[in-house]
C-alpha cells in the first residue's frame, strides 16, 4: 500500500531538530515519524507530507525532499503554504486552504496518482483531509492527538475573556475543523478509550460524531522504540551523553549533592505540561530537598534556568514563573535544566539516570496518553504522572498501578507521590520494573503500525465509508481559494457556550 500522513507541522527531518523546542514540536512529530517508519518495516510506502520551512532561525527544513537513513520507503515530502519562514500552528490556516492542499494535489498529479489512503494528523492535518477527500473521494483516518474544546476547558475560557484568547489561539476555526474531521473521516483513531468518550464527547462536538458508534473509532495506543529506549539499549553517543549530564550537573548542582537521585522533566515547554507545579511541589518539600536533585530537560535551551526562549509565551508562561519559584525558594544547587542534543541522548540521559534510582515526573494539567513516561519507564525509571487523562489505562490494569499517579493541580499530592517513591523502601524498585515490563509486552511502535494497517485495510476494503452518514457541511472559510467570513465569534460561542449549556 502506499499511505500518506498528513501533518502540516513542518519539522520532520533525519536528525529531529528542535524536537520539543517549540510547542509545535513535541509528541506528535514523535508519534508521525515512529508509525510511518514502522508501517514502511513491514513493506508499505509512506509519504510524510508537511511544510516546507526555508527560515534561518529554523534550518532543515526547506528541501523539498527528504528520508530517514537506510529507510527507502519513507520519504518526508515538504510543500510550501503561505510565507517561507515558520508559523506557528495556529496561524497556518488560510494557507492549508490557499496553498498547501492545492499543492499536494498538484504533486501527486504530477507523480502519477495519489495514495491509497491519507491518515490526518491533529485538527489542521483533519483539514486537509477533509479537503482533499472533497475533491477526490480519497478516505482518510483522523488521528487529533488533542482536542480544542479540552483545552479550552483548562484554560476556563468564559464569555468574557473568550474574545482575546481566540485572537491568538483561533479556537472558532479549531472547533470547527474538529467537527469536521471526526465528522468525514473513515476511522477516529484514539491512544485510549478515555480520549474517545471524555474528549469526543465533549458537548461542543455534539452532532458531529457518536462516541457510541464502535464502528468510527479504533484505539490504537503508541508505542516505544526498544532498540533506543530499553535499558540494555545502547545509543551511539552513548559514553558522550553520559558526560554531558555529568557536566550539567557539576555545572548546576552543588558538590555534595551531585550523586543524589533526580526527578526528572523532559516535555514541550507548554503551560499545560506543568513544569511549574513540579518545581512547586519539589519547593515545598523539605524531604524532597534532602534527597533529590530536579532536572528539567529543555530542548534548545542549555541553560533554560539562565537565558530567554526564542518563543515568547515559552519565554512568559512557563520559564519566568519556574525562575521565580528557584529564587523565592532559593532551590539554586538543587536544580538543573539543559538539552541533550537528540531522541538518542535522551534515551541514554534516561538510563544514567535510573542507575541512580531517579524518577520520571510528568505533571500535565491533562495528558491523552503520555509516551513520554512510556519510554523513561522502558529505560528503568520510575513514575509519577498525571492522573488527568488517559494515561491511567496504560499505567493501571485492575487494581494494580505501573505509576504513581498524582493531581496534578495540587503540588502537595505531587510531592507524596514523589516522597512515595525516593524516600519508602523497595516502593522505586518495585515500580520501576513493573512500568519497564509492561511496556515492552504491550506498547511498541510495531503493534501500533500493526493497528494502522489493520484499520486502513478495513477501510479500503470498503471505501464508500461515509455513505448512509449526516455529513455536516465544510464551512465557507475553508472552501474559498481565498479564505474569506471567518469564524465569528458568535459561531463560536454557539458550539462551546451553548452547546455545553443546553
Amino acid at each position: 500500500m502506499h499511505i500518506g500522513f498528513l501533518n502540516p507541522q513542518g519539522n520532520f527531518d533525519p536528525n529531529d531538530r528542535y524536537i520539543t523546542e517549540h510547542p509545535d514540536f513535541g509528541g506528535q512529530l514523535v508519534y508521525v515519524k515512529e508509525v510511518a517508519l514502522a508501517i514502511a518495516a513491514q513493506g508499505h510506502s509512506v509519504d510524510i507530507l508537511t511544510r516546507q520551512i526555508i527560515d534561518p532561525e529554523w534550518s532543515g527544513f526547506a528541501e523539498p525532499f527528504d528520508a530517514y537513513p537506510g529507510v527507502d520507503n519513507v520519504r518526508i515530502v515538504r510543500l510550501p503554504a503561505g510565507p517561507k519562514e515558520f508559523l506557528r500552528k495556529e496561524l497556518l490556516w488560510p494557507h492549508l486552504v490557499q496553498d498547501w492542499v492545492p499543492n499536494i494535489l498538484k504533486f501527486y498529479r504530477e507523480q502519477g496518482g495519489l495514495p491509497d489512503i491519507m491518515t490526518a494528523h491533529y485538527s489542521d492535518g483533519g483539514l486537509c483531509g477533509v479537503l482533499i477527500e472533497d475533491k477526490t473521494g480519497l478516505p482518510f483516518t483522523f488521528t487529533a492527538h488533542s482536542l480544542g474544546a479540552q483545552k479550552m476547558d483548562k484554560m476556563n475560557i468564559t464569555p468574557d475573556n473568550l474574545s482575546q484568547l481566540n485572537d491568538y489561539y483561533y479556537f472558532g476555526r479549531r472547533l470547527v475543523v474538529e467537527r469536521l474531521s471526526m465528522n468525514r473521516s473513515a476511522v477516529n483513531i484514539t491512544n485510549t478509550l478515555q480520549e474517545r468518550f471524555k474528549q469526543y464527547g465533549h458537548l461542543a462536538y455534539r452532532g458531529a460524531i457518536d462516541v457510541d458508534d464502535d464502528a468510527r473509532f479504533a484505539i490504537v495506543p503508541p508505542g516505544v522504540d526498544p532498540s533506543m529506549f530499553s535499558a540494555e539499549a545502547r545509543a551511539y553517543n552513548e559514553e558522550a551523553t553520559y558526560q554531558l549530564v555529568e557536566e550539567r550537573l557539576a555545572r548546576d548542582i552543588a558538590e555534595l549533592r551531585r550523586g543524589f537521585p533526580v526527578i526528572l522533566a523532559s516535555s514541550r515547554l507548554d503551560p499545560k505540561k506543568n513544569l511549574l507545579g513540579l518545581v512547586q511541589a519539589f519547593a515545598h518539600s523539605p524531604i524532597l530537598q534532602e534527597r533529590a536533585n530536579v532536572v528539567l530537560i529543555t530542548a534548545g535551551l542549555d541553560k533554560a534556568l539562565y537565558e530567554k526562549a526564542k518563543d515568547e509565551q515559552t519565554e512568559q508562561k512557563v520559564l519566568a514563573p519556574i525562575r521565580e519559584v528557584v529564587k523565592a525558594s532559593n532551590l539554586w544547587g538543587k536544580i538543573s535544566a539543559f538539552c541533550v542534543p537528540d531522541q538518542p541522548a535522551l534515551a541514554a540521559t534516561y538510563r544514567f539516570l535510573a542507575k541512580r534510582r531517579s524518577v520520571f515526573a510528568l505533571t500535565s494539567l491533562f495528558e491523552p496518553f503520555g509516551l513520554a513516561p512510556l519510554e523513561a519507564a522502558a529505560a528503568g525509571l520510575a513514575l509519577v504522572v498525571t492522573q488527568n487523562g488517559g494515561i491511567i489505562e496504560s499505567l493501571r490494569e485492575g487494581d494494580r498501578e505501573y505509576g504513581v499517579l498524582v493531581n496534578p493541580d495540587d503540588p502537595a499530592d505531587i510531592a507524596r507521590g514523589l516522597e512515595r517513591l525516593l524516600c519508602h523502601e523497595g516502593e522505586w524498585e518495585r515500580f520501576a520494573q513493573s512500568a519497564k515490563q509492561r511496556v515492552l509486552s504491550k506498547y511498541t511502535w510495531e503493534s501500533t503500525a500493526k493497528g494502522y494497517l489493520s484499520l486502513i485495510e478495513q477501510v479500503l476494503s470498503s471505501p464508500r465509508t461515509n455513505l448512509g452518514r449526516d455529513l455536516l457541511p465544510i464551512h465557507s472559510y475553508f472552501q474559498n481559494p481565498q479564505p474569506a467570513n471567518d469564524i465569528s465569534l458568535a459561531e463560536l460561542s454557539q458550539l462551546y457556550f451553548r452547546n455545553c449549556q443546553t
